[in-house]
């Protein structure tokens, strides 16, 4: 293909792409309402824990009109994510050999569901951190709590779970890229299980030993899990390299 039929492709690629944004987002929009019900149950169970007053609080006169469309945008993302993460793989397919398309499949279906378990770790845990995080205040003094500035917490604190799940897979991508060896990986141990401990600790604040436990476990399996998929393609690279004898012969 010349530079001009890339162009075109590039284009029609990421109009596809949008045009499954921006139904997804229209989606979004119908259901934000029911998601916005979920992500302020927290804030609900502040009110019980604490005997609190605790609300949500809309600043400006847009406010809600804002969250409801982040809300929707981002609903349309997640729902449109098959549509057009297909569109990128599939502008980069035609410059792939076949081994490189098994390798990409391989690694985006098992990264895109990792990254979704990930974030709905972090579903389950944001009841326990936003009850922490409020019981700092005075028992005495309501939580009015700015309702975008929640939902940006709320999303970094998904995304940033959802990534740590996905980290094994870019590991294994490190081994088949021979940046990184099983050996080195398996030296690691020690120092990956501490780091985490720490980011399980720091995710789930309260002091809640199941919620960490539960999601501490998954994430040491899928490293563990890394390991072992470096292992198998190290010994299979390992069989394919000749090996010289001593007579300077291959063998």
């Amino acid at each position: 293909m010349s530079l001009g039929q890339h162009l075109l492709e590039l284009r029609k690629r990421l109009f596809l792409a949008a045009a499954g944004i921006l139904v997804g987002a229209i989606a979004g929009w119908l259901l934000s309402g029911f998601v916005w019900d979920g992500l302020r149950e927290p804030i609900y169970a502040i009110v019980r824990a604490q005997n609190r007053n605790a609300q949500i609080n809309y600043p400006d006169i847009t406010s809600a009109f804002d969250l409801k469309l982040r809300i929707s945008f981002y609903v349309g993302l997640i729902v449109s994510s098959p549509m057009w993460l297909y569109q990128v793989f599939a502008f980069l397919m035609p410059g792939l050999t076949r081994k490189e398309k098994q390798y990409t499949f391989g690694f985006f279906f098992s990264a895109v569901p990792l990254f979704l378990i990930g974030c709905a770790s972090g579903w389950f845990v944001l009841p326990h951190v936003v009850e922490l995080m409020t019981s700092f205040a005075p028992q005495q003094d309501a939580a009015l709590i700015n309702a975008g500035n929640y939902f940006d917490f709320v999303l970094k604190l998904m995304i940033a779970i959802g990534i740590a799940f996905v980290l094994p897979v870019f590991i294994v991508l490190l081994n088949f890229a021979g940046v990184i060896s099983a050996s080195s990986i398996i030296k690691s141990w020690r120092l990956a299980i501490l780091v985490i401990v720490l980011f399980t600790a720091i995710a789930t604040p309260a002091a809640d030993v199941v919620s960490m436990f539960l999601l501490a476990v998954p994430m040491v399996v899928l490293y563990f899990t890394a390991y072992g998929i470096a292992l198998l393609h190290d010994r299979r690279v390992a069989r394919r390299v000749p090996r010289v004898g001593a007579d300077g012969l291959l063998l």
